[in-house]
């Protein structure tokens, strides 16, 4: 190699890594929902603890909450989005309305998504235990490899096993803070701390996936290998079927 090739091979080098990691950023986009996906999440537990700060009525916060996620699902189906990420903010929304109602205790609006924090967490770090992190089993399909990471991509295996304990762990943290808070705080305090952990959190956990991930080997497109066998079967077929000359 010359001296004249080393600085090319460095650009091209520089070039793979920046398309790795533009592609992984895209593929946590799509999975995670993006900026639009995190204002769905946090604007109805905002509006519910602004208007209990206020007037501190249940029905009226707990209506308010729903109202707006519903709100938001009809925008995205106005628009032909996606609406997976609205549809678990309306069910997240009316899963703590009904308990709240129940129990006439405002906190227990909170409840049933704490819940959801911690059984998450926990399952991100059994699943990561077994051998099966479900980091990976999220991304698996976004990125097109399915499970073939699982088998055939070991370094892969590792960065979405990496993943899974950072996003456990964090969750894990989360729900330290919040539980406590639960049986000592009265709602308006809950409900700050809840609506100001909302994001950061989910920030690390995702930029330390793309860390993770962006050092990882490519993912493998099964969908491309099989379109490629399935080509390849046709031509067999096709020279198969055609006359000797």
């Amino acid at each position: 190699m010359t001296s004249l090739d080393k600085p090319t091979t460095k650009t091209n080098d520089q070039q793979q890594d920046s398309d790795a990691k533009a592609v992984t950023e895209a593929a946590l986009f799509e999975a995670f929902g993006g900026v639009r996906g995190m204002v769905e999440t946090v604007l109805p537990g905002l509006l519910f603890v602004t208007i209990f700060t206020v007037n501190k009525e249940l029905h009226i916060s707990a209506i308010a909450a729903l109202a707006v996620s519903l709100l938001l699902v009809a925008v995205r189906l106005i628009r032909k989005d996606t609406v997976k990420h609205a549809f678990s903010g309306v069910f997240g929304v009316a899963f703590g309305v009904v308990f709240a109602m129940m129990t006439g205790n405002a906190k227990d609006f909170y409840l049933p998504g704490m819940i959801y924090t911690l059984g998450l967490a926990v399952a991100y770090i059994v699943t990561t235990i077994v051998g099966v992190p479900l980091i990976g089993l999220i991304l698996g399909p976004v990125f097109k490899e399915n499970l073939s990471w699982r088998t055939r991509n070991p370094g892969r295996k590792k960065a979405y096993a990496k993943a899974s304990w950072a996003w456990g762990l964090i969750l894990l943290a989360k729900c330290a803070i919040l539980f406590p808070l639960y049986w000592w705080a009265d709602t308006a305090q809950l409900g700050w701390v809840l609506v100001a952990l909302k994001i950061p959190p989910f920030l690390l956990a995702v930029y330390l996936t793309w860390v993770f991930l962006a050092k990882a080997p490519p993912p493998i497109d099964v969908f491309a290998e099989m379109e490629a066998e399935e080509q390849a079967e046709k031509e067999r077929k096709r020279a198969a079927a055609a006359p000797d000359v």
